[in-house]
């Protein structure tokens, strides 16, 4: 027998899936609260339930990328003997993997919701922590915040001119992954 929270948990669930399908097959104009609700199959009045109104359900699927990526940054437990340079490259490769897969997704990430923002921000400061462990353990503490600001906002710009096609290789003779490679190395050789 499933419990009445079991219960609560698995639409919610569904309906957080069904929320980032539509996000990912046309943007926020896409989603609405019936719609979620019609995809996930569930009552018509399940999404109203969990989720005050599409930003709220919205946000929780931003947050969730941000745990997702949270998880897989937690993951990347680098050995003295490692590669910096690689250990660095599938930090920021995990971030990426989301720009590239879902792109709306990932815009939704850096949404910050208007009302009750702190669910996304703690979920994206959970990230960045690890994301600082990670790039701390290449060039250490005292420079982590700074080559690991540099490392974010640089493939946030790769991704973002990436998928707008800015980064081609006929304007800048070079492409995302070479542009990146070089940025990775440059830090690495910092430490």
């Amino acid at each position: 027998m499933v419990s009445r929270s079991e219960s609560a948990a698995a639409t919610r669930r569904a309906l957080l899936d069904a929320a980032r399908e539509l996000l990912n097959e046309g943007g926020p104009q896409r989603v609405t609260l019936r719609e979620v609700g019609a995809r996930a199959d569930v009552s018509r009045g399940a999404a109203y339930r969990h989720f005050a109104d599409k930003e709220s359900l919205l946000a929780a699927v931003g947050a969730e990328s941000w745990d997702r990526i949270t998880r897989r940054l937690a993951a990347l437990r680098p050995l003295p003997s490692d590669d910096g340079a690689a250990v660095l490259r599938a930090a920021v490769d995990t971030v990426i993997a989301v720009a590239v897969a879902e792109p709306e997704v990932y815009r939704m990430m850096f949404t910050v919701p208007a009302r009750n923002p702190e669910d996304t921000v703690r979920a994206a400061a959970r990230a960045q922590v690890e994301f600082l462990r990670i790039v701390g353990g290449v060039v250490g503490d005292e420079h982590a915040h700074l080559y690991g600001a540099m490392l974010l906002t640089s493939a946030h710009g790769i991704a973002s001119m990436g998928a707008s096609d800015h980064l081609s290789a006929d304007m800048w003779q070079t492409t995302p992954d070479s542009v990146l490679a070089a940025l990775v190395g440059m830090i690495a050789r910092e430490d």
